[in-house]
């Protein structure tokens, strides 16, 4: 199995949208900035060709990883990739694999299994790490809970789209 790297890169622009919608003033930009204790001048201060490619990259890392993390078949592959009969084509090991993968590489394979992954990731990854960081940081629940909205919708759109369309 390989990485699609059309959907990888679209996906990767999926945080970028959300991010452009959810932080701006009109939907939850004015609390997090309270929150956060940012003036308006402070963050349009910032060099905004540097912040968004720096936050293209990290997305395009986050959605090639969310793909070995929401496509099963690629954790039945790691299963067999690293054995080294795997790589002989005439071997049992790679033929069976090679039928497996023709039964069942449709499995689970939908927007709304991926969004349940992404959902997972969201309450179990995304939140605690945003917790802790918010915590030593000295933030409040509301900073917490605005950027943990913002990624638990990008999860469950990036996970889904992944699913559905890897």
């Amino acid at each position: 199995m390989q990485l699609n790297f059309p959907v990888i890169l679209a996906v990767a622009v999926i945080p970028m949208i959300i991010g452009s919608i959810w932080y701006s003033p009109k939907v939850f930009g004015k609390a997090w900035m309270n929150a956060a204790g940012l003036t308006e001048a402070e963050v349009n201060s910032g060099n905004m060709m540097k912040i968004l490619g720096g936050a293209f990259i990290f997305s395009l890392m986050l959605s090639t990883v969310l793909a070995t993390l929401v496509i099963h078949q690629f954790n039945t592959q790691g299963l067999f990739v690293t054995q080294p009969e795997f790589a002989d084509p005439q071997s049992t090991m790679h033929q069976f694999f090679d039928t497996f993968m023709k039964d069942y590489s449709g499995l689970h394979r939908s927007f709304g299994h991926g969004a349940v992954h992404g959902g997972f990731l969201g309450v179990f990854v995304a939140l605690p790490i945003i917790g802790i960081i918010s915590l030593f940081e000295r933030k409040g629940w509301k900073y917490i809970l605005v950027h943990w909205g913002y990624w638990m919708l990008s999860l469950v759109l990036m996970s889904g789209v992944i699913s559905q369309f890897f």
